[in-house]
């Protein structure tokens, strides 16, 4: 394996435990648990004239151009390419949804108009029984240590 961020690092050796026919395990050095900083780096991705379509393909993906002005010598590549895309689109174009879809998301649909959010002073108050049971032990709770308190004084 070669380390890419570190290119000055040579690979690690493959481990010897013996598989490998040597019983000696070599003695581990300094190097070996030493650990190197990551190098952070640019990654060129290319000129930019190497990407760029010429005027003449601009042209044809316009509709100035006909297809045949195009399709010859450096630019047939470029020429496929776009037809290409263009089948692709056109095909994703013709994709229909399967009817049952539409009949399973039309069912899913609420078959009442949403009701209106209430403010919460407006809304039933539930409570279950046991936060009655917490509510009432905290209660009772600050009720006797206030009494400590005042009589403690």
């Amino acid at each position: 394996m070669l380390d890419n961020l570190n290119p000055g690092a040579t690979p690690p050796r493959p481990p010897r435990d013996g598989r490998d026919g040597n019983k000696s395990a070599a003695p581990k050095t300094q190097r070996d648990h030493e650990v190197r900083p990551v190098v952070e780096r640019e990654v060129p991705l290319g000129q930019q004239s190497d990407r760029a379509l010429s005027a003449s393909v601009h042209a044809w993906l316009d509709g100035e151009l006909p297809e045949a002005a195009v399709r010859k010598g450096a630019t047939a590549h470029d020429v496929e390419f776009w037809r290409h895309v263009s089948d692709q689109m056109e095909r994703a174009r013709r994709v229909r949804t399967p009817e049952y879809v539409e009949a399973q998301i039309m069912a899913a649909l609420p078959h009442h108009a949403p009701a209106v959010i209430t403010p919460w002073w407006r809304r039933e108050f539930v409570i279950t029984p046991r936060a009655a049971v917490g509510v009432v032990v905290a209660l009772v709770t600050i009720a006797v240590t206030a009494t400590v308190a005042f009589m403690t004084r």
